[in-house]
């Protein structure tokens, strides 16, 4: 009697975990766009003030494609860094609330590029005709992306302390709230209510520079959990 004798192949070995490449868009996004919008406010002149004008009215005026360049390019960077951050959280919690509501910062970033806004707070004229492309920039494009990454902040905030990363947790839910308050300051500046309205843009500049440094701190982080 002869006995067969069966032997499995040994499974092949499991390939190291990389960090999505895509991770790199994060960090150097929020650089890029602050960057930009500071050096053209810096020499835009002709009444533009930094401290009292948005910074899409940046893409306002003959210079005004560097700022739309400026919102496009940016655009494209955070929802690739959506991507790779959709890659990287799952399984878990906040694997798809998170990246999603960061690619319609992105997405809103895009359209706000697109369509351009109209003239506020007297620049480049004081005249305020409402167009159909500023209305769209305003409320289809601004706003949501701007309510997208607060609730980003806020969803990672509980996200995060489900996986046992408290510090982040808790700097995700300061960075929200700050977030959501200076988006209300620079909205009243913006409407002309005193006495908002003489550092609007400041108050702009603060809320966009703390989402910023949230999404580059967030790719930080889970490239560094991914390289573990």
């Amino acid at each position: 009697m002869t006995t067969l004798t069966y032997v499995a192949a040994a499974a092949p070995e499991r390939p190291p975990f990389r960090p999505s490449r895509l991770l790199i868009a994060g960090l150097l996004v929020g650089p890029l766009f602050t960057a930009a919008y500071l050096v053209e406010g810096a020499f835009k002149g002709h009444g533009y003030s930094q401290l009292r004008h948005p910074i899409s009215s940046l893409a306002l005026g003959p210079q005004g494609w560097q700022q739309i360049a400026n919102f496009v390019i940016c655009g494209m960077l955070v929802v690739l860094f959506s991507i790779g951050l959709r890659r990287n959280l799952r399984p878990g919690s906040g694997a798809l609330a998170v990246p999603l509501l960061v690619a319609v910062w992105g997405v809103g970033l895009i359209g706000a590029g697109i369509f351009v806004t109209d003239p506020v707070g007297g620049y480049p004229t004081a005249a305020t005709p409402v167009t159909w492309q500023g209305r769209l920039h305003d409320l289809a494009f601004s706003l949501p992306a701007f309510a997208a990454l607060a609730l980003a902040m806020l969803t990672a905030s509980v996200a995060f302390a489900r996986r046992r990363s408290g510090w982040f947790a808790l700097y995700s839910a300061l960075s929200g709230v700050a977030f959501a308050v200076l988006f209300v300051l620079a909205t009243m500046g913006f409407a002309d209510l005193e006495p908002w309205n003489s550092g609007a843009g400041l108050w702009q500049r603060l809320c966009v520079s703390v989402g910023w440094l949230w999404l580059v701190l967030l790719a930080a982080n889970r490239r560094r959990r991914a390289t573990r």
